[in-house]
């Protein structure tokens, strides 16, 4: 028997990984213009729960590579970001 094999199982990454992939799929669709195969792949989420871990997963991903990429803080790049939501608000 192994030590750990009273423990529960780790939680599946595949419906985390799947949610992402879609959200990805939804902002190249838009970046294209195919504003129908947006809305398309939008609907195709499964629940909004998904939906939501998905965009989540995508934006912290980029934030990640956009931190790799410019040796900035990951909490400086994430202040900027609120900044331009802020503004673009207005």
């Amino acid at each position: 028997m192994t030590p750990d094999a009273g423990a529960a199982p780790a939680a599946r990454p595949e419906p985390m990984l799947d949610a992402a992939q879609r959200a990805a799929g939804v902002i190249a669709a838009r970046h294209r213009g195919d504003a129908a195969g947006a809305e398309a792949l939008l609907a195709d989420f499964p629940t909004e729960q998904a939906r939501t871990l998905g965009f989540f997963v995508v934006a912290e991903l980029s934030l990640k590579l956009l931190a790799q990429a410019t040796a900035e803080p990951m909490d400086r790049l994430v202040q900027e970001l609120s900044m331009n939501i802020a503004t673009s608000q207005r």
